[in-house]
């Protein structure tokens, strides 16, 4: 009997936190304190454009590909948006400059280069666009 209450109680908190980490998935989350960028993610911004999105990837990352099409095509389809990516895969201490824990992670960035918002795992495309606005006048 005990070890059925055992079972039950594993099964309950991991299916909590199963929930939990996928309401986390592809939430929108802005900076506020920027402090400043990495050389190698202003190397790839796009001065011509008023927000660069910057998919931070590595190798092995299944979601990293969903992640990519569905940027590229928001960038091709919004007019002062740009796309660029960067593997972290050989750059540990890239990832922990920029304290990423997972992948993907995306930051958008201004021309300027400050950290504007961030994205953990696969952004849902239209609460990023509504994020996005303000910033592409």
């Amino acid at each position: 009997m005990t070890g059925v209450a055992v079972l039950l109680g594993t099964l309950a908190l991991a299916g909590v936190a199963g929930f939990a980490w996928r309401a986390r998935q592809g939430r929108v989350r802005a900076r506020t304190a920027g402090r400043e960028l990495p050389a190698d993610v202003r190397a790839v911004l796009d001065p011509a454009a008023a927000v660069t999105l910057v998919q931070l990837s590595t190798t092995f990352c299944a979601p990293c590909r969903q992640t990519r099409v569905l940027l590229a095509d928001l960038a091709e389809r919004t007019e002062g948006l740009h796309h660029t990516e960067l593997d972290l895969t050989e750059r540990p201490d890239l990832a922990r400059a920029l304290s990423v824990l997972r992948t993907p992670t995306t930051l958008a960035v201004a021309a300027g280069g400050t950290e504007l918002l961030r994205v953990g795992g696969v952004p849902r495309r239209e609460a990023l666009l509504e994020a996005l606005r303000p910033h592409l006048g």
